[in-house]
């Protein structure tokens, strides 16, 4: 049995933050329907990339596991259909523009009618409240101004996003947090008495919630730490360095790494710099003096010499590479996936049960694949499902 088994998410997400969060949901053992636009689904569904089976590679990356069904909300007896499903659910989740569900009497206050025991999570950029709670944004919109872009860059140049949509990313993260905290909030009550509650999630707050030790650093010195590269303004020597052959190693030491690494290298004269806060005052020496030495070596010739005195280092790695990586292999972290009568690889969570069932990537949906299915477990009869089709409700 997989944790979450049991546990019903009724999924009025698009896109990708609350999808993931939704995913990793679903690969945890949850049921998770989601609702998709008849005719058209998921905006990701005709994202690029695609397989060469014809499906969306993005679509697919955040989708797996769920059941699709598909509901015109705009019909009456699509509304209606939302509401019979969130009776019998235990979470529901949504990414509307701030007041889109509540015109529709959709909102947590008006869903908490049928379902007092109904955790809803509204994920918006700017949430709920606040001067900027009915601005719009992308994840690049918030990385710039959740602080995260700011940090992010070459010493002396602008700032730079990172390679991945990280405030999308993390934000289905703290969704998936938020969902679960609330969900054990409620059972911690009782069946009887444990009643839902309406969980506002903004986007913006959760870059911020990320800074952490950037924070500290301002609210202790009062400092804004600079862009810096692979380097870290609190750390020395923590940088990522380009060896003999182009590869670049990133190589993060402490003070009991110290001495080793200068062996290592061949940079004796350095050694006595044996604390932190002498080789920050240091720092641009130690730095030159490092890309020197390394860049008389192959990366592998580094590696292997850094390894051998346990100095922490890492190639760093093409996406290519990070995939047929042996030790991202023997975790299994890739594995390959049925769809229809092709397949596809795809990513694991990142942890192992033992006691559990391991959660796995498991097909996505074809869109509107489980609608009848779902609508017949909610007691919907053949005649009933036939006029809601005729309304255009589903």
């Amino acid at each position: 049995m997989k944790p979450l088994a049991g546990l019903k998410i009724l999924d009025l997400s698009r896109v990708l933050a609350c999808p993931f969060a939704t995913m990793l949901l679903s690969e945890l053992g949850a049921t998770v329907i989601k609702v998709e636009q008849p005719g058209a689904g998921d905006e990701t569904r005709g994202f690029e990339p695609f397989f060469d089976f014809g499906v969306s590679g993005y679509f697919l990356a955040c989708n797996r596991g769920k059941r699709s069904i598909t509901v015109d909300m705009r019909k009456p007896g699509g509304r209606q259909l939302i509401r019979d499903l969130a009776a019998q659910a235990d979470a529901l989740v949504e990414n509307f523009p701030t007041g889109a569900l509540a015109r529709r009497k959709l909102d947590y206050a008006s869903l908490r009618e049928v379902n007092p025991r109904l955790v809803y999570l509204s994920c918006t950029g700017f949430g709920q409240t606040g001067p900027y709670a009915h601005r719009k944004g992308y994840d690049t919109v918030f990385q710039a101004m959740g602080g995260l872009m700011g940090l992010t860059g070459e010493k002396g140049g602008g700032p730079v996003k990172p390679g991945l949509p990280v405030a999308d990313l993390t934000s289905g993260l703290w969704v998936a947090i938020a969902l679960l905290a609330a969900l054990r909030g409620r059972d911690a009550a009782g069946p009887g008495g444990g009643q839902g509650a309406h969980v506002d999630f903004s986007m913006l707050d959760g870059q911020v919630a990320l800074l952490t030790i950037a924070a500290a650093r301002l609210f202790a010195l009062g400092e804004v730490p600079p862009r810096l590269g692979t380097e870290h303004p609190g750390r020395v020597p923590t940088a990522s360095f380009r060896c003999r052959d182009d590869r670049f190693l990133h190589i993060t030491a402490s003070d009991q790494h110290w001495a080793p690494l200068c062996s290592a290298l061949g940079l004796e004269e350095l050694a006595g710099l044996t604390t932190n806060a002498e080789r920050l005052e240091q720092r641009e020496r130690i730095m030159a003096a490092m890309c020197a030495a390394l860049g008389r070596m192959t990366r592998a010739e580094a590696v292997a010499v850094l390894d051998a005195v346990d100095v922490p280092n890492g190639p760093v790695l093409a996406l290519d590479e990070v995939v047929a990586d042996p030790h991202v292999q023997a975790r299994g972290s890739v594995a390959q996936v049925a769809h229809g009568a092709a397949t596809h690889p795809a990513l694991r969570l990142p942890f192992r049960f033992d006691g559990f069932a391991d959660p796995a990537p498991l097909p996505a949906p074809a869109l509107g694949a489980d609608t009848d299915a779902v609508l017949a477990e909610l007691g919907y009869d053949s005649e009933k499902i036939a006029a809601l089709r005729e309304e255009g409700a589903i």
